[in-house]
């Protein structure tokens, strides 16, 4: 089974939510997940990742969408900007 980290669409019409799950690549993008991982508010800038979840996906070689490549990278940045103030 080829495990990838992606998003899930949630909301209503032009007010979109989307969670971060991890899921079978071949299962529809609203579908059945494995777990969730975080979620994402792209209205208010609202980016909330599990990280250590998100760790032990990619240790088990799970693939990861663009988009979930650049979310978790500004994540990270914003993390490390935290831990140096």
């Amino acid at each position: 089974m080829a495990v990838t980290l992606r998003l899930s669409r949630h909301g209503s019409k032009k007010r979109p939510f989307y969670h971060l799950i991890a899921t079978d690549k071949r299962n529809p993008r609203d579908g059945k997940y494995i777990e969730k991982l975080g979620y994402y508010d792209p209205r208010a800038e609202v980016l909330v990742v599990e990280a250590d979840k998100v760790q032990v996906w990619l240790s088990y070689g799970a693939e990861v969408s663009g988009t979930v490549s650049k979310l978790l990278k500004r994540a990270a940045k914003a993390q490390s900007a935290v831990a140096s103030a």
